[in-house]
C-alpha cells in the first residue's frame, strides 16, 4: 500500500539545547519501520526525474522500492552501482537542490526523503554486513591521484575496479580531505569517513600521506616514476579573507584552519589531545555558506555563549542549506544579516576585542544574480566580540600550478579542465572538483572524479 503523506517520515534527532553542547551527530536517522513507509512515499516515476539531478546517476526510483520491500542490502549495493560514498553523500548532499528538488511528490507536498533513505541503506549494510572483496583482475597500469577528499577518493576506487594500480597522494597525515578535516562531527562522524575510506583500499588503493605535491614531488617526476596518467584532486584549501584591519590580529581565525584544529586535530577534545582552540566568550562567524554554519555551530559547543553570523546580505541569498541554517537557529545562533565588518579591532596586546560593522541594503543584481549589497551611511556599528571566524570562501593551493609547467589555469586558481572528461592542458593529467570549480559541494566532486576515472581507463586503452 503507497503512502500518500504530503509530509516526509520525521528523522529523530538530539534536542537543539543538548546537542549544541556535544559533538554527537544531530540526527539518528530512520529506523527499519521509518525507512519502509517514507520508501513507500515513492511513486516509482518512468521518466525517473529524481536521477537526473544527481551528479553520479544513483539509480533511485530503484533502491528506494527495495528499502520499501525490506531488501536493505540490495538497496545499498544497487546505490553503490554509482556511488562509493552513500552513508556520506545521505547526510551531506544537498538533496533540497538536486534529486529532491525533481521529485514528483515535491510538487504537492514534501518530495521524498531521498537522502535520508540513502544514509538509512548505507548505514544499515554498513552495521550488519561486510563490505564485499572483489576480484580485480591488474591490467598492469598505474595511475596516481592528488588528494584524498571526496574527488580522489572516487575517481582512485573507479579506476581501481578497473584494475589499476592506483597510488593516492595525500598532503595531511590522515586521508579523507574536507570530508576529515572540513565537516564537524555532528554532521558527518569521522569513524563512518575512515570506514569508507577502507572500503577503497579493500580495492588494492595504495594511500600515501604526508605528501605535498609541488614539495615532495611534482606532477612531472610522478610520470616520470612511471604513472601513466594523474588526477589532481586537490580541493579548494585556500582560505579567502576580506582584507580589512585588524585581520592579523590573535583571535582571527580562517574557517578552513579553525575547523581543521576542531576535526582533524581533534581540538574539541582538549585537553586530552594538546590542540588548542581559543574560542571567547563572544564570537562572529563572517559568511553566509554551510561552512559559516559549522563554524558557528562549532563555536557553540566549545563554550562560547553568544555566536553571531554576520553576513552582508539577506537570508534569501545565503548559500548554505536550509536544513543548516534551520539547525543553527534552532541551537542558539544568532544572525546579524544585512550586516557588514569594515574593520576588527584589537587590544593593546594584540588581541580581538571588537568587530566593526556597516548595516548594508540590496542594490541592483551582480554578476552572480544576486542584488549586490550598498552600505548604509551613518549605520556604523561594533560587536563585541573575542573570537572571529572568516568563512567567505577558499581556492586552490597554488602550488601544483606553480610547479607544473603547462597546466592551464584560472586567473583565480581554479585548474582549466574540460567539464566531461576532467581533461587539462596537459597530456595525461585530469582534474576535477575544488581544485577546478572552487568550493563545491561533495557530490559535484564525486561526480567529477567518475567521469574522470571514465576519461582516464579511455585514454590508457588506446595510448
Amino acid at each position: 500500500m503507497p503512502n500518500m503523506s504530503l509530509k516526509k517520515v520525521t528523522m529523530p534527532e538530539q534536542e537543539p539545547q543538548v546537542r549544541n553542547k556535544n559533538f554527537k551527530e544531530v540526527t539518528y536517522g530512520y529506523t527499519e519501520e521509518m525507512a519502509m513507509e517514507e520508501a513507500k512515499r515513492c511513486l516509482d516515476c518512468k521518466m525517473k526525474p529524481c536521477m537526473s539531478g544527481c551528479p553520479v546517476n544513483v539509480q533511485i526510483p530503484e533502491f528506494i522500492s527495495l528499502i520499501a520491500e525490506g531488501k536493505f542490502e540490495e538497496a545499498c549495493l544497487k546505490i553503490k552501482e554509482t556511488n562509493s560514498l552513500p552513508a556520506i553523500c545521505g547526510r551531506v548532499c544537498p538533496q533540497e537542490s538536486q534529486c529532491e528538488q525533481l521529485c514528483v511528490r515535491g510538487k504537492k507536498g514534501e518530495p521524498v526523503a531521498i537522502g535520508r533513505l540513502e544514509r538509512f541503506a548505507a548505514d544499515w549494510y554498513m552495521a550488519n554486513r561486510q563490505p564485499l572483496q572483489e576480484e580485480i583482475e591488474k591490467n598492469g597500469k598505474k595511475v596516481a591521484v592528488i588528494g584524498s577528499g571526496p574527488a580522489g577518493l572516487t575517481c582512485a576506487g573507479d579506476l581501481a575496479k578497473l584494475g589499476y594500480d592506483v597510488t593516492i597522494f595525500e598532503a595531511f597525515h590522515t586521508p579523507g580531505g574536507v570530508l576529515m578535516y572540513g565537516i564537524p562531527e555532528f554532521r558527518l562522524p569521522k569513524s563512518l569517513v575512515q570506514s569508507e575510506i577502507d572500503t577503497v583500499r579493500k580495492l588494492g588503493v595504495d594511500i600515501t600521506t604526508n605528501m605535498v605535491i609541488g614539495k615532495s614531488i611534482t606532477v612531472d617526476e610522478l610520470a616520470e616514476e612511471g604513472y601513466e596518467a594523474v588526477f589532481i584532486g586537490s580541493g579548494a584549501g585556500l582560505p579567502s579573507f576580506m582584507n580589512i584591519p585588524g585581520e592579523n590580529l590573535n583571535g582571527v581565525y580562517s574557517a578552513n584552519e579553525f575547523l581543521t584544529r576542531i576535526n582533524l586535530m581533534k581540538a574539541y577534545l582538549y585537553p586530552e589531545t594538546d590542540t588548542p582552540v581559543k574560542v571567547g566568550k563572544n564570537v562572529a562567524v563572517v559568511g553566509g555558506g554551510n561552512v559559516a554554519m559549522d563554524a558557528a555551530r562549532s563555536a557553540k559547543r566549545l563554550g562560547a555563549e553568544n555566536v553571531y553570523i554576520v553576513y552582508r546580505r539577506s537570508e534569501a541569498e545565503m548559500p548554505a542549506r536550509v536544513e543548516e541554517v534551520h539547525h543553527a537557529r534552532e541551537e542558539g545562533i544568532i544572525f546579524r544579516l544585512l550586516t557588514n565588518p569594515t574593520r576588527i579591532i584589537g587590544t593593546e596586546d594584540g588581541w580581538v576585542k571588537g568587530m566593526e560593522c556597516v548595516e548594508m541594503e540590496l542594490g541592483e543584481p551582480d554578476a552572480s544574480g544576486r542584488r549586490r549589497p550598498v552600505a548604509k551611511k551613518g549605520s556604523e556599528h561594533v560587536l563585541d566580540v573575542e573570537t572571529v571566524i572568516i568563512a567567505i570562501g577558499q581556492s586552490p593551493n597554488p602550488l601544483i600550478k606553480s610547479t607544473t609547467p603547462g597546466l592551464e589555469t584560472q586567473k583565480w586558481g581554479g585548474i582549466v579542465a574540460d567539464e566531461q572528461t576532467g581533461a587539462t592542458s596537459k597530456i595525461g593529467v585530469y582534474a576535477g572538483g575544488d581544485a577546478v570549480t572552487g568550493a563545491a559541494t561533495v557530490i559535484l566532486a564525486m561526480g567529477a572524479g567518475k567521469k574522470a576515472a571514465a576519461a582516464i581507463d579511455a585514454y590508457l586503452k588506446v595510448k
